[in-house]
Formats: structure tokens, C-alpha cells, sequence
């Protein structure tokens, strides 16, 4: 997630110049041609505005689409966070309170489903972008994805025993198996009479509404934007790409026309094609980088700090003296 006011121009160059460079190359093709002789390439403007305008509408279709896939995802964590405040206290209470071993125990259980999740949801995807170069050179230069910097099974191991840990990581779902493991305690400490039916129940749907959260989680994950509206729309954005400097080659040979730019009007047509398909390929691309929210990308949720936030609230509640520091923006990006 990008905490800063706003994206500086230089990041923002530096995020498209390999882009910048391709539309620039693409106009100054047809430009030179034309200029060499070769007037017959030139086309009127007006089929290309048809195919801008059909680019326009499903660019904008897939950056609200893009927009609702980041929001949701926003929105479950948020979720998380408020449940996992209000399991945490239940917890506390039904158990004996803050000196409990079985509280402490439970409490770092969900440390580790917290873990598990994250990283589960930063593994990569074959439709994500963050193999892409542009995503590769400014995550390079600005931040780093936390899940790749360690190990999960290290980081479960500040959280589990050993004999937990180990069951835990010959599973596939390991989130899922953490709070499998929950349930099945807290059985046993309403069998064992620890707990009675009313506080069972109520920590019971605590552990069903964070199953509830990792489902709605791994949907967004495991469901990509459908690749028909992404197809159709990178195709008919790259044809206009393409006819953008075609179209506007007899205007801008016209518009020198009885001034001392006549016979050179005509290369103004680079910096203008350019810049219109730049606008049209970036406001795409801008949707493409924030349609997976999860796959560790400068617009992603923060699903890292919101982890680490959930743990410092939780441990304080057991009035622990070393909580860990909260994970703050590196560059303005936080993840």
C-alpha cells in the first residue's frame, strides 16, 4: 500500500519508462515513413476515435472492477482485525484471564494462522504481475515483500511448539489446520468443564467467522479477473495503440500549413501519439496493478502491518512487556 500522499512524478515515470519508450518508437515509425514519402499510410482519425472510445469504456469497466477486488480485500482484513480483538478478550475472560498458559497458548495460535494466511496469500499466481520488469525494477528500488525475505516455517516457529510445528507444516492449508486446531481445544476445555456451552459457543463463532475471512481471502486470491474482459481488453487497446500514429499523420501535416513549420508539423505527431497512447496503456495498467491485492505489488493491501498490528493489540493484552514494533512504510510503501 502506498502511504503517501501521492505517487511523485519520477516514481511514476520510472514505473512506465519502458512503456514511455515503446509508445515513442511505435510513432516515430509511421512518422518517418510518412515523412520519406510513403503518404498513402495515413488513414482517417475518425475509425481509430470508434476503437478509443470502445477502449475507454472497458479500461474504465476493469479499473472498477480492479478498484472492488482491492476494496474487498480491504474490507476482510479490516474484518480480521475486529475479530480478532473481540476473540482475543472472550478468550482472555472465559480462561482465567491474563496469566493463563492455555490463553497465552490460543492467543499465539492465531499469531501463527495469522502467518500462515499471509503467506499463503503472497505465494504467486500464473496471472499476477509482479514478474513483470516494471513491477520488478520499482520494487527493487522502493520496498520488499516481507514474505520473501524469510522462511514461513521460521516465523511459525516464534508462535508454535515443535510438535505443532511440524504438524502444521506437513499440511497443505496451513491456516485452515491452525484453526482446526482451536476447535478441537476448545472441545476439549468445554469437555474438561474449563469453559461452559454459552462461552463455547461464543468462542466457536469467532473461529468459524475467521474461516469465514480466509475464504473470502483465497476467493480473491485464486479467482483472477476473468480472462475474457482482461483479453479483450489488452487486444483492443494494443490495436489502437497501433492506429493512433497512422490517424493523426495528415493533421498534423496540415497543421503546418502556411507557417514556418510547414513540411515539419508533421513530427509533432511523435510527442502527441505518444502521449495519448501512454495515457490510454497506463490508466490500464494502473487497474492491472491493483486487481490481485495480494501478490505483494506497491498497491496491495497490508496484509503484513494489519497481521502485525492484530498481534501487538493481542500480546498487550496480556500485559506483555517486549511487543513487537510496528512495521512503518519503506519509501511510502508498506506491506
Amino acid at each position: 500500500m502506498h502511504a503517501g500522499r501521492r505517487f511523485t512524478p519520477v516514481e511514476f515515470m520510472k514505473w512506465t519508462i519502458r512503456d514511455t519508450y515503446w509508445m515513442l518508437f511505435l510513432a516515430t515509425i509511421p512518422t518517418l515513413l510518412y515523412f520519406l514519402g510513403l503518404k498513402f499510410l495515413t488513414f482517417p482519425w475518425q475509425p481509430t476515435a470508434i476503437v478509443g472510445t470502445a477502449v475507454a469504456f472497458i479500461v474504465g469497466f476493469k479499473n472498477n472492477a480492479s478498484y472492488n477486488r482491492l476494496w474487498e480485500a480491504r474490507q476482510i482484513y479490516g474484518t480480521i482485525i475486529n475479530d480478532s480483538r473481540s476473540f482475543a478478550y472472550t478468550l482472555r475472560d472465559a480462561l482465567g484471564g491474563k496469566q493463563s498458559i492455555v490463553v497465552k497458548r490460543m492467543f499465539y495460535r492465531h499469531f501463527g494462522w495469522l502467518t500462515a494466511l499471509r503467506f499463503q496469500l503472497r505465494e504467486p499466481r500464473v496471472w499476477e504481475n509482479m514478474s513483470d520488469k516494471r513491477n520488478e525494477n520499482f520494487r527493487s528500488s522502493h520496498y520488499e515483500i516481507p514474505e520473501t525475505l524469510t522462511r514461513v516455517d521460521i516465523e511459525l516457529a516464534k508462535y508454535l511448539g515443535q510438535e505443532e510445528l511440524s504438524y502444521i507444516l506437513s499440511k497443505k492449508n496451513r491456516a485452515t489446520q491452525l484453526t482446526a486446531i482451536q476447535s478441537e481445544e476448545l472441545a476439549a476445555l468445554r469437555k474438561d468443564g474449563l469453559i461452559n456451552d454459552f462461552q463455547w459457543t461464543q468462542l466457536q463463532q469467532g473461529l468459524m467467522k475467521f474461516t469465514d475471512h480466509q475464504g473470502k481471502a483465497e476467493r480473491i486470491k485464486n479467482f483472477p479477473y476473468p480472462r475474457n474482459f482482461s483479453s479483450i481488453a489488452t487486444y483492443l487497446l494494443f490495436i489502437f495503440i497501433i492506429l493512433v500514429p497512422f490517424a493523426l499523420l495528415r493533421e498534423f501535416d496540415r497543421l503546418g500549413d502556411g507557417t514556418f513549420l510547414q513540411g515539419y508539423s508533421i513530427w509533432l505527431n511523435i510527442p502527441f501519439s505518444a502521449a495519448i497512447t501512454w495515457a490510454f496503456h497506463t490508466l490500464d495498467t494502473v487497474g492491472e496493478s491493483s486487481v490481485n491485492p495480494f501478490e505483494g505489488s506497491a498497491n496491495d493491501v497490508p496484509i503484513t502491518q494489519i497481521s502485525r498490528t492484530i498481534e501487538i493489540d493481542m500480546r498487550d493484552m496480556l500485559d506483555e512487556a517486549n511487543l513487537p514494533p510496528a512495521i512503518v512504510p519503506k519509501n511510502n510503501i508498506v506491506l
